[in-house]
């Protein structure tokens, strides 16, 4: 960002308007800062925001995060920002003055609007969407679903994520399926490799094609459009594992030409802890009995996927408060941030001696998540003095052909954090 529009902002930011003065007096400062930071950047491309670091402090300054550790495993779970902390926290008390009442007749009513704002940043309509706990529980809901037989095939890879590896492995112990594996090569930026992949292991046998839309272990993006699309032409379903790509880089979940679709809310949504999504092409929806039982398992309406009896109404209502935050940001400045971020670190590393970056820095094939090695060590080491001697926080990845430690930053993160981080893994790499 030129010298001179970083001035201007900063000039801009520190001038308060007489509306913005009389706001104070029930805003906190935090709070008022952040809206004359958003203001401000109105002309500013995303491309050049996310380097501005005096706005995104103020994006900081949203989180709660603890100064005593610099969180780097956002991969995980993310942590939500004060006004959804604080919605959740009110919603709980407003059930606590009546449960039965305040749960089902006063904030039962609000899912409706909630599904509706899901599914236009889905791009798809509401009677697609059904809203549950986490990406794992739709995947199932729709893994346990389907009506396969015995010799039916479905494709996967081993890069998948365990709980679904392991639901589809129960199916076919249970149900006499065959799991047809793929083992892929990663990182690559070759995407006519990583389609080919899929498409060759197909047959006429082949009822499904189940396929991470980023790989947690590493960040790596699929090609799931292509992918889809070759399938679709095979008369074979598509089931999209999205735990990682909803809310953290930009797409319209039908544009990926899937039939189903999972994600959860608390990673990049910044929601509770505890909420997620699935989506179903309406057509599907018949097709496809609910994990919870209901009256009318072939029902052709979304809601039968919702019946899991009493649940937190609190948690629920509080996505309504991080999907303005997110929308209050903006997509395309959160993904170019995000983006940002991960090659940040990753650039002061490459080219390094004994080092290894198992994450693409293009974006088309990667977005936030980062996964490094050292030659000659064991992720579990690098993870252990990272969090022993800086107080960063990551995790240790050791899954099939995938090693090294998964470093993830994300809005809160800022470069002095990770200029820290740079410094200890090339001390932990020369010793």
């Amino acid at each position: 960002m030129p010298v001179s529009n970083r001035r201007k902002f900063l000039h801009k930011l520190g001038a308060l308007s007489a509306t913005s003065f009389l706001g104070s007096i029930t805003q906190p400062a935090w709070s008022r800062n952040l809206h004359a930071a958003l203001r401000d950047a109105e002309g500013m491309s995303p491309a050049d925001l996310a380097t501005e670091e005096d706005f995104w402090y103020y994006i900081q300054q949203s989180f709660t995060v603890s100064s005593g550790i610099i969180n780097l495993n956002n991969g995980g779970v993310s942590p939500a920002p004060k006004s959804v902390q604080d919605a959740m926290k009110r919603y709980y008390d407003y059930c606590n003055e009546a449960p039965s009442y305040y749960m089902w007749r006063i904030l039962d009513q609000g899912r409706e609007p909630l599904r509706e704002n899901i599914a236009k940043l889905a791009g798809c309509s509401a009677e697609e969407i059904a809203i549950n706990r986490n990406s794992s529980e739709g995947l199932e809901t729709v893994i346990f679903g389907l009506d396969l037989k015995p010799g039916d095939e479905v494709v996967l890879t081993k890069q998948d994520y365990p709980n679904m590896i392991n639901a589809w492995k129960q199916r076919e112990m249970r149900d006499g399926i065959k799991l047809v594996w793929l083992d892929l090569e990663l990182p690559t930026e070759d995407g006519q490799y990583l389609a080919n992949q899929f498409i060759n292991a197909f047959t006429v046998k082949t009822k499904l094609v189940h396929i991470t839309h980023i790989i947690n272990w590493n960040g790596q993006i699929l090609p799931v459009k292509a992918i889809a699309a070759a399938a679709h032409k095979r008369g074979i379903e598509v089931l999209v594992d999205g735990a990682h790509s909803f809310a953290h880089f930009q797409f319209n979940i039908p544009d990926l030409e899937c039939d189903y679709f999972a994600s959860s809310l608390h990673k990049w949504l910044y929601a509770p802890i505890g909420s997620g999504m699935l989506y179903i092409k309406k057509e599907k929806i018949k097709n496809i009995y609910p994990l919870f039982a209901m009256g009318e398992p072939r029902s052709n309406d979304i809601r039968k996927f919702e019946a899991l009896g009493t649940r937190p109404f609190f948690i629920e209502q509080a996505i309504g408060k991080a999907l303005e935050f997110h929308d209050m940001i903006g997509s395309d400045r959160k993904e170019k941030r995000l983006h940002y971020l991960k090659n940040y670190w990753m650039e002061q590393i490459q080219g390094t001696p004994k080092i290894r970056l198992n994450t693409s820095l293009d974006p088309k094939w990667g977005c936030a998540i980062g996964n490094v090695a050292v030659e000659g060590k064991k992720p579990e080491e690098l993870d252990n003095f990272l969090l022993s001697k800086y107080r960063i926080h990551t995790v240790a990845i050791n899954w099939e052909n995938i090693h090294g430690v998964r470093i993830t930053p994300n809005v809160y993160t800022t470069v002095k954090e990770l200029d820290k981080l740079v410094g200890a893994i090339r001390v932990f790499a020369a010793s």
